[in-house]
């Protein structure tokens, strides 16, 4: 006789329909998605316009003040950028500045030329301009005697008239004494450094008693070394003998002492 088979309660008898339970849902996500695209599709234009600008105002960036760039703290191209800024200013302030003093010059040139008109008509007077600066090329015999040392009387108001021109400017001033090659040996000169040095001293004086200041100034004595033509000809002898006036171009510089040692 055939045994009956008995079942516990903890058995579950399978189901066929559970596909039932996933096409619902699926239903209910379709339904929705077609109520949430005929929403859109229907929505209000002012609503819209208000939703979109709230959205915009949310999200745009806040307007935030660059704070300043320390040096410590500069990229190195910008660091770069800068550097090459400040060497151009650099740059055209010196061009700027070198143009002015370059009129400066040529102002003052002209002025000497009016003062010593006459002169350079004769030949006695040579007035150049360089980059080093002016240059007065005055005959010796316009200024002294042979042999001598002592201003004559009619050069006397030449160089006041020079001395007012300079005067009213602040750069240095060189002043060269030069003799030919002819020795000289006297009771006053033994030398024609002698003589140079002390034509070039004689000049010094009277524009220091013509106002100008005694630290712009400087005597140099060259004696027969610094020829500007033969001295094989009395021509050439007569242009050698001169005194040369230089108004340098150049900005007076402090003088600044280094210390030497044996270390």
């Amino acid at each position: 006789m055939a045994r009956k088979k008995f079942y516990s309660n903890e058995e579950v008898h399978e189901n066929h329909e559970r596909w039932l339970v996933s096409y619902a849902d699926f239903i209910t996500l379709l339904f929705a998605f077609f109520v949430v695209m005929y929403a859109v599709s229907s929505i209000n234009e002012g609503k819209y316009k208000v939703l979109s600008g709230s959205l915009v105002n949310a999200f745009k960036n806040p307007v935030v003040k660059p704070e300043p760039i320390r040096q410590d703290q500069t990229p190195l191209l910008i660091q770069k950028e800068l550097q090459q800024e400040s060497l151009i200013k650099i740059i055209e302030e010196k061009k700027f500045r070198r143009s002015k003093k370059q009129e400066v010059m040529q102002s003052m040139a002209k002025d000497v030329l009016k003062v010593l008109a006459s002169l350079v008509d004769n030949g006695k007077v040579r007035v150049t301009q360089s980059n080093l600066g002016i240059t007065v090329e005055i005959n010796a015999s316009v200024l002294f005697s042979p042999g001598e040392a002592q201003l004559s009387d009619d050069s006397i108001d030449t160089l006041q008239a020079v001395a007012q021109v300079l005067k009213n400017h602040d750069h240095e001033i060189q002043v060269e004494g030069h003799t030919d090659n002819l020795p000289i040996h006297n009771a006053f000169f033994p030398s024609n450094w002698e003589l140079s040095t002390a034509r070039a001293s004689s000049v010094i004086r009277l524009f220091i008693g013509s106002g100008l200041d005694g630290q712009r100034l400087t005597a140099i004595g060259y004696g027969e070394n610094r020829p500007v033509d033969t001295n094989d000809t009395i021509e050439g002898r007569m242009r050698n003998r001169r005194v040369a006036i230089m108004i340098l171009s150049n900005e007076p510089e402090k003088e600044t002492e280094i210390p030497v040692s044996l270390d």
